[in-house]
């Protein structure tokens, strides 16, 4: 696994073995960031479900100013400092060991994000969990979500966009105005 473009194009990514982890095929994340293209540019990224932080430093090496990597696991939070390491621990990437479930409440983010990337974990997908980031997204934000199944219909949420990729749907949302 490695980051495809960018500034960090072709650094290596270490994946951890943890049956909860599922990072996403370069196939996916090729589709996934030529989709997200035109919202990267500066934008301030919000990882959830960080895993590896593939996403978040893809993000990052594409143009973003900043990530928030959100990942609840401690095993996986260690790979993804491993791999922010890999890219000189980047000063515009921050790792919060945490579930989404308490970023609201729990954390105060300082700004809401132009765009928030959502790969959950498809065995245990809820639709309610991905609804509560939308408070989180800026009123021009874009929600970018990998999720089994068809697009699920999310409060706050207009779908733009979707494509499927073998068992995965990307489905790229903004905020309903």
């Amino acid at each position: 696994m490695q980051i495809i473009s960018g500034i960090y194009k072709n650094k290596p990514l270490k994946a951890p073995d943890a049956p909860g982890t599922h990072p996403m095929g370069s196939r996916e994340k090729l589709a996934l960031f030529n989709m997200l293209m035109p919202y990267l540019s500066d934008a301030t990224v919000l990882d959830a479900f960080s895993g590896t932080g593939a996403l978040g430093l893809e993000a990052l090496s594409r143009g973003a100013s900043s990530v928030t990597l959100v990942e609840k696991s401690p095993k996986a939070a260690r790979i993804i400092k491993e791999n922010l390491a890999t890219v000189g621990n980047d000063s515009r990437a921050k790792l919060l060991v945490t579930d989404v479930k308490n970023l609201g409440s729990a954390y105060d983010l300082a700004e809401n994000f132009d765009l928030i990337i959502a790969d959950p974990p498809y065995d245990h997908f809820e639709p309610a969990l991905i609804e509560s980031l939308v408070p989180l997204l800026k009123k021009s934000g874009i929600l970018a979500l990998s999720h089994p199944g068809l697009s699920p219909e999310l409060a706050g949420l207009k779908l733009l966009k979707s494509h499927t990729y073998a068992a995965a749907t990307i489905s790229i949302y903004c905020v309903a105005k």
